[in-house]
């Protein structure tokens, strides 16, 4: 495996990521921000933002396959997320808990949450960019 994830000494143990990706591979892989559609452009979720978050992580799956990687060579996650308020970290948790177990992955890399204003459509409710290497 081309990363290893820690929760060094001094910073805090977070329950959805690690704090350090160390990556050993010689293949860098970058996928571009994942939106809740399926591969016709169907969008899942509507006003749902469990269920967009979990076909963002499908979605990155697919793309990372296609590169010959997968969840555990990713070393660093940022999550684009419309109107963040803290009381959708509830809903942002339940679709990743429910790509994960659709996924089969247990990987928590590096990640960024970021709150924004909107995407690009109004539909959108999330995005999902992920960074890996692979050997």
């Amino acid at each position: 495996m081309a990363v290893t994830l820690i929760n060094p000494p001094g910073l805090p143990v977070v329950e959805v990521y690690h704090q350090v990706s160390v990556a050993t591979g010689s293949k860098l892989v970058h996928v571009a921000g994942q939106v809740a559609r399926t591969a016709d452009g169907t969008l899942v979720g509507e006003g749902d933002l469990a269920a967009q978050v979990e076909q963002c992580y499908v979605n990155v799956a697919a793309a990372l396959a296609g590169a010959g990687a997968g969840f555990d060579d990713v070393v660093k996650l940022t999550v684009h997320v419309v109107d963040w308020r803290p009381e959708k970290m509830g809903a942002l948790v339940e679709g990743i808990g429910r790509a994960a177990a659709r996924l089969g992955f247990t990987a928590a890399p590096p990640a960024s949450l970021f709150g924004i204003v909107t995407l690009d459509v109004p539909e959108h409710l999330v995005e999902l960019e992920v960074t890996a290497v692979v050997d």
